[in-house]
C-alpha cells in the first residue's frame, strides 16, 4: 500500500544555462503534479541538475521549490544519472529543461506504468519551428522516427528497477543519449517478456529553438543520423550541440 506522502515519481530536468526559460518549463510540471496528486493522491519531486551552469539556473530552480543537484562535469548523460541517483520515486521521468509538458502527463505516465509488463517508455515530442521548411522537416522525422522506432527524449520515463538494469545512460555519448537508452530498454524488454510505452495520446512541446535560430545547413547536418553514429563520442564535434546552443 502506497503512502499519501511517499515519493513515486521523480521527475528529473538536466539544465545548463537555462535560466531564461526554466521558470516555465518548471511551472508546466508543477502544474502536471497538482494534478498527479489531485487525481491519486500521491506524492512526486521535482529535481533540476544544474550541469555547471554560469546562469541563474540553480537559483531559479531552488525559488521554484525543486530539489537542485550540482554536476560539474558538462554532460547530459552524466546530469540524467545524477539526478536518477538523487531520485526517491520508483518511476523516473526525465524532462527536458527547454520541453512543456500538458497537466496529464503524469496520469498518463502513471497508467502506462500500472502494468508490471512496462518497463518504461517515451511520450511524443512536437516540435513547431517558424519557418516553413523546418516544420515540414519536423513533421518528416516525426513520420520517420515512429516507423523506425526512434525515440527521442524530451520526456523519457523508466521504472527504477529497469533504470539500474540499464546502469543509466551512456555516459560516453555526447549526443543521441536518449535514443540509445531507449533502443537498450527495448532490447531489454524483449529479453524479458516486458513492454516499452510510446505514448501518442498526449504530447510534449519540445523546443525548436535550434531549428529558428540556425540556418538551414546546420540543423541539416547536425541532425544527419550518419554524422551522429559517426561522431556521437566526439565531444569536440558536439560542443555547438549542448555547451552553446541557442538561447
Amino acid at each position: 500500500m502506497l503512502r499519501a506522502k511517499e515519493v513515486v515519481v521523480s521527475i528529473i530536468v538536466p539544465a545548463f544555462n537555462e535560466a531564461k526559460g526554466l521558470d516555465v518549463t518548471l511551472a508546466h510540471l508543477r502544474a502536471a503534479e497538482r494534478r498527479f496528486h489531485e487525481h491519486y493522491g500521491l506524492a512526486s519531486e521535482i529535481i533540476v541538475v544544474d550541469n555547471a551552469s554560469s546562469d541563474e539556473t540553480a537559483e531559479i530552480a531552488r525559488r521554484q521549490g525543486t530539489t537542485v543537484v550540482y554536476d560539474p562535469v558538462r554532460n547530459i548523460a552524466r546530469a540524467r544519472n545524477s539526478g536518477a541517483c538523487a531520485a526517491q520515486g520508483w518511476v523516473f521521468v526525465f524532462v527536458d529543461a527547454d520541453t512543456l509538458v500538458p497537466e496529464e502527463l503524469l496520469i498518463r505516465i502513471w497508467r502506462a506504468m500500472a502494468s508490471p509488463a512496462c518497463m518504461g517508455g517515451v511520450v511524443e515530442p512536437i516540435y513547431s519551428p517558424a519557418r516553413k521548411g523546418m516544420r515540414l522537416y519536423a513533421a518528416i522525422w516525426r513520420w520517420y522516427g515512429r516507423h523506425v522506432r526512434l525515440s527521442q527524449g524530451p520526456v523519457q520515463f523508466f521504472r527504477r528497477q529497469s533504470f539500474e538494469q540499464l546502469k543509466g545512460y551512456d555516459e560516453s555519448l555526447c549526443v543521441g543519449e536518449d535514443v540509445v537508452c531507449l533502443w537498450r530498454l527495448r532490447k531489454l524488454a524483449r529479453q524479458t517478456g516486458s513492454c516499452v510505452e510510446s505514448i501518442r495520446d498526449i504530447a510534449v512541446q519540445a523546443s525548436a529553438r535550434r531549428f529558428d535560430q540556425w540556418p538551414t545547413w546546420r540543423v541539416l547536418l547536425w541532425t544527419n543520423p550518419l554524422l551522429v553514429a559517426l561522431f556521437w563520442r566526439q565531444k569536440e564535434v558536439w560542443s555547438g550541440w549542448y555547451e552553446h546552443p541557442p538561447r
